[in-house]
């Protein structure tokens, strides 16, 4: 019994790890076009309003910085919340498990009625799945969790903190690093190129349409772009 259960917990670790990593992903994904976008609209407001080089580099600096830390607080306190809700679901399935077998046993049943499955049956698998794994067998019919599967919400802080950092740079070294007179073609090149890769990644990891994403975002990067600059003009 000892080896079995040990088995178990370690095909679940195995999961959990896939999924945090994919996660992590997601995050990352999320956080670069983030950075790319903000930063961007920074830059373009503020030398549309300056030509103080030094002036426009801090401001960028301090989006990137304010935007990277502000991407992973939230993905932090987002996957927390994720992280709780699955194991309050646990923790009252292995009540109801104890409470009201009967009950839970009828779930698993009508689980496999709806699905053409004649009662019969769903009862001889219910009676098998929830003798061999019955807590896990709850949680994956009726909320989709597979058990020890918890969100890491520091691996998805980390990935949006740095890769909205790093997805930040492009654009703001561009700006700064370009000839002056081909400061703004430059920094528009860098977010066209940045955010098309962004919206590839985001489209393979979803298996989107990859053009479209790349379209769309860079579409959203190039309006960021001129609603900023227009707003730096008028102030």
């Amino acid at each position: 019994m000892d080896i079995k259960l040990k088995k178990e917990t370690s095909t679940k670790k195995e999961q959990a790890t896939m999924d945090e990593r994919l996660n992590a992903i997601r995050a990352g994904v999320l956080g670069s076009n983030d950075g790319i976008l903000t930063v961007v609209g920074v830059l373009f407001s503020v030398a549309a309003a300056t030509t103080n080089n030094f002036a426009i580099f801090i401001a960028g600096l301090a989006d990137l910085m304010a935007c990277a830390l502000s991407m992973a607080s939230g993905e932090y306190a987002s996957v927390s919340s994720q992280s709780d809700s699955e194991k309050v679901v646990v923790e009252q399935e292995r009540e109801l498990l104890k409470n009201d077998f009967k009950g839970e046993h009828l779930v698993v049943e009508n689980f496999y009625v709806d699905r053409g499955v004649t009662r019969t049956t769903a009862k001889s698998i219910a009676d098998e799945l929830l003798s061999k794994k019955p807590l896990e067998t709850m949680l994956s019919i009726k909320y989709d969790i597979t058990l020890g599967h918890y969100m890491n919400p520091w691996s998805a802080a980390w990935a949006s903190l740095f890769s909205a950092a790093i997805g930040g740079v492009f654009p703001l070294a561009a700006l700064i690093l370009a000839p002056t007179r081909y400061q703004f073609i430059a920094t528009i090149g860098a977010t066209v190129v940045a955010v098309a890769l962004t919206g590839l990644l985001s489209a393979q990891l979803s298996n989107g349409l990859k053009k479209r994403a790349m379209i769309r975002n860079i579409i959203i990067g190039l309006l960021t772009i001129a609603i900023h600059y227009v707003i730096g003009k008028l102030f």
